[in-house]
């Protein structure tokens, strides 16, 4: 039943549109307004996209730029990176989910869960491997990278709790919208179809008084 109603996705064209802007902009707010540290729903907006956007044209890469797009507006008055080459990383780490989504999107609940507890880790270790090798802060040695995860970890306490949050509302509530919008065409097409079987059994009728 899970996996039923996350493969359902059906939207038109101009929905996509207009799902796609409350995505990055629910990017953008969630990542202004965190309730605690890396509390966002990055990870679940890449997830979702994936998902929504898997097997139109262009599909991977409007799913990408979703969870980009969120970022590069916010950063606008949020700090800089420390480097380019650390923007990078970020950027790459907060966007691979959307690949994951469109694969793990037929899979159900669980895997869909699974994806966001993996965009989580990948975040953790990839960023923070980033700022050993970039930064001074820690010798470049395995105990080095070490003592930078450890010191890491208080920042990485919620971020798995805040992304499985985040992709369970989403995708919940795109399941339901599309149900909603499912329903609303349906309905037309029903009352058509209906007239249409009216006009038929009236023909009938007339041709059998003849």
């Amino acid at each position: 039943m899970a996996s039923q109603s996350v493969d359902s996705f059906r939207f038109r064209s101009g929905s996509l549109v207009l799902l796609w802007v409350a995505l990055v902009a629910i990017g953008i707010c969630g990542r202004l307004w965190q309730p605690a540290a890396n509390v966002t729903p990055l990870a679940a907006i890449a997830l979702v996209s994936g998902s929504l956007f898997a097997g139109s044209v262009g599909g991977s890469l409007v799913a990408a730029a979703t969870p980009l797009a969120a970022v590069l507006l916010s950063n606008l008055v949020l700090p800089a990176y420390g480097s380019p080459v650390m923007a990078v990383v970020v950027y790459a780490a907060l966007a691979w989910p959307s690949l994951l989504g469109g694969v793990i999107r037929r899979q159900g609940w669980l895997a869909i869960f699974g994806g966001s507890l993996a965009a989580s880790l990948v975040f953790f270790l990839s960023t923070n491997l980033a700022h050993w090798a970039l930064s001074q802060q820690y010798p470049h040695t395995l105990a080095g990278l070490g003592a930078c995860y450890v010191a890491a970890l208080p920042f990485y306490r919620w971020m798995p709790v805040g992304d499985l949050v985040w992709t369970a509302t989403l995708f919940a509530g795109l399941a339901f919208l599309s149900r909603l919008s499912q329903s609303a065409v349906g309905k037309p097409m029903a009352f058509a179809t209906s007239r249409s079987e009216t006009a038929g059994r009236l023909t009938s009728d007339h041709s059998g008084r003849q």
